[in-house]
């Protein structure tokens, strides 16, 4: 028997797994968000799914909400035997979750329970983690509380940022999942339910959660450099005027108070609750990047 596949995923993340899916199972349809404006000309633009959809001839459709008129009864044409899910940004209610007879199965960029929610690569990251992963999970009702089918630890660089964290994991989840598929709709894997022992949830990222606090540890600001590359980025406000800190280290051993402003080792600094942060490099509002040591040269009120 064939085995007819629904995906639904959105953003780059789940390119890898549509990738692996058309070539293992009959892909009847694809479920993607809306286009939306993008850029500093607000153009609408498809999300990467769409893309790829288009390019594989895939038929997709891209609801504002699954509840809206037709959007079931598409799905249910389609007749898949399961769903697959990757970060695709809607809630899926029961009517969705029972409709495929495997239900639906999720790629979650965490070790479930840890980090719940709609950003887990950028939590992991904030929270100085040593190791994440990737969970395989059949979908209920919860956000990311459905029980357990696999999951692979992936180690932590202390060099990783949200972009390459977020590449490796993709690529492993997907791995991961067309693995998995065969024991699982053979019945040979049977759902584990999650242990609520070590459960949290990591929300959505807003733009203003870049802007770096100079009451914390430098550690701590490090980290969220880290995890906002590429967005939303971390920045300082200087003089009215936004200062995007593109990359940063810590120096130890120098006296100051938070907030305060100086130089280390000819490059801008600024002094935390614990540490100093130099910042290797910066964007000013309206310029490129450039290293901190030439930011210098003409910062006037630095």
């Amino acid at each position: 028997m064939v085995c007819k596949v629904v995906f639904m995923g959105s953003p780059d993340f789940a390119l890898p797994t549509l990738q692996g899916l058309v070539q293992h199972y009959q892909v009847v349809g694809v479920v993607t968000q809306p286009d939306r404006p993008a850029g500093r000309g607000r153009t609408l633009t498809p999300p990467p799914i769409k893309l790829l959809a288009d390019e594989l001839r895939l038929p997709v459709i891209q609801p504002g909400k699954l509840r809206q008129p037709g959007v079931y009864e598409q799905l249910q044409a389609w007749q898949p035997d399961v769903i697959v899910v990757t970060a695709f940004g809607q809630i899926l209610r029961q009517n969705v979750l029972e409709m495929a007879p495997f239900g639906c199965v999720n790629v979650h960029a965490s070790l479930l329970p840890r980090w719940r929610g709609a950003a887990p690569i950028q939590a992991s990251l904030l929270a100085g983690d040593v190791e994440t992963g990737v969970t395989i999970m059949k979908m209920d009702v919860g956000i990311d509380t459905g029980p357990i089918l696999v999951q692979q630890t992936i180690p932590i660089s202390p060099n990783d940022s949200a972009e390459s964290l977020s590449a490796r994991l993709a690529s492993d989840g997907a791995d991961l999942l067309i693995k998995t598929l065969p024991a699982y709709l053979a019945g040979e894997i049977k759902p584990v339910p999650q242990p609520e022992e070590g459960a949290s949830y990591a929300g959505m990222i807003k733009k203003e959660d870049g802007l770096l606090d100079f009451q914390q540890p430098a550690v701590n600001l490090v980290n969220r450099l880290k995890a906002f590359t590429p967005w939303p980025g971390g920045f300082m406000v200087l003089e009215g005027e936004t200062l995007k800190i593109k990359d940063a280290h810590i120096e130890t051993g120098h006296p100051g108070k938070p907030g305060d402003r100086g130089q280390i080792n000819g490059l801008p600094a600024v002094c935390t609750s614990m540490d100093w942060l130099v910042l290797d490099e910066v964007q000013p509002a309206g310029k490129k990047a450039m290293p901190g040591d030439v930011f210098l040269r003409g910062a006037r009120h630095w």
